[in-house]
């Protein structure tokens, strides 16, 4: 599962979800995790209350399942949470993305509770879109005019 980070070093958890300049995006399995890549945004990102720039932070995280930030307004947590993606507020600007990934892990190796095993189904591609859509064999018939 993708896993996101707002951050301002590529560190730590420190950059306010809003107006993040960058953020980091990692794989993670039971088996580890691994980085890959840095998603930066321009323009004016203040915390302004202005949730047109959210947009192509909405649009860029679209696949990812969980996203750690410093600290996240409620619109952008509902547009989020909308989105399936889970925002998760860290416990400090201290808090590094290499300890939380580490911890994830170990949490995914064990019994992951259940809003982590919710998002874990979250993240999972379905086979069908349709419920009712069912596979069937084909049948030939004869039709006799």
């Amino acid at each position: 599962m993708k896993i996101a980070f707002t951050t301002n070093d590529s560190v730590h958890i420190n950059a306010h979800f809003g107006s993040a300049q960058q953020i980091d995006v990692y794989d993670a399995t039971a088996e580890g995790y691994t980085f890959l890549e840095a998603l930066k945004f321009q323009g004016n990102l203040k915390q302004d209350g202005n949730e047109d720039k959210l947009v192509p932070k909405l649009k860029a995280l679209n696949d990812c399942t969980i996203i750690y930030v410093a600290s996240i307004g409620g619109g952008a947590a509902a547009r989020l949470i909308g989105k399936n993606i889970t925002p998760i507020k860290a416990q400090s600007e201290a808090d590094e993305i290499q300890d939380v990934l580490t911890r994830l892990v170990q949490t995914l190796n064990g019994s992951p509770p259940p809003w982590l095993r919710k998002a874990l189904l979250k993240s999972q591609p379905t086979q069908s879109q349709n419920p009712f859509e069912e596979e069937f064999e084909p049948l030939e018939e004869e039709v006799i005019v």
